[in-house]
């Protein structure tokens, strides 16, 4: 329940443009010229746009905490998930203000099917970045993979209208809409 008072709080009440730590001067304003095109824009220039936003997510700030998160996502890769929640974790110890390390490690935790402690992780990363579409993803994930459709649906929903011109997330709304319809 607690999740979805946040998915809610983060649609409904959230602040149109929140400031992320870690980034410098300028870049959260950049991050919500990002958004604006993201909304707006549709075909390669939202596309552009997300994976700007994206890569502004992975900045903490730190070149040492950078290679914290690259060592995850790279141990991720090689299929070795302990490493990657150990080298989440570190970071998550050393950089407690920053989103993406709750994002990697929750992502780990899912791959270790640890659903519980994604849940955790991405709520933090979800009080951290209100607008991390990748999270909100994420929750709709492991809210299906706990058959729990209408909370998974509602976690797309609050990331397509973050990014309401990715196509992945659109199909992945209508296929869920679509499975609720044949159950009811």
């Amino acid at each position: 329940m607690r999740y979805l008072i946040l998915i809610m709080a983060l649609v409904l009440g959230g602040p149109a443009s929140a400031v992320q730590p870690g980034l410098g001067f300028g870049e959260n304003d950049r991050l919500d010229e990002l958004f604006t095109e993201m909304q707006s824009e549709a075909g390669e220039g939202a596309a552009n746009a997300e994976r700007a936003a994206l890569r502004m997510f992975r900045q903490s700030g730190s070149a040492a905490m950078d290679l914290l998160l690259e060592r995850g996502y790279v141990a991720m890769e090689a299929e070795d998930f302990e490493m990657a929640v150990w080298h989440f974790s570190a970071l998550v110890d050393h950089a407690p203000d920053f989103a993406e390390a709750y994002n990697g490690r929750a992502a780990a935790f899912f791959l270790l099917d640890k659903y519980g402690e994604a849940m955790v992780d991405i709520e933090m990363a979800l009080v951290l970045n209100p607008r991390h579409f990748g999270a909100l993803g994420g929750m709709g994930v492991i809210q299906e993979q706990l058959d729990h459709p209408e909370n998974a649906l509602k976690a797309y929903k609050a990331a397509l209208a973050l990014n309401p011109h990715s196509q992945e997330l659109v199909d992945t709304v209508k296929r869920v809409e679509d499975s609720l319809s044949i159950l009811h």
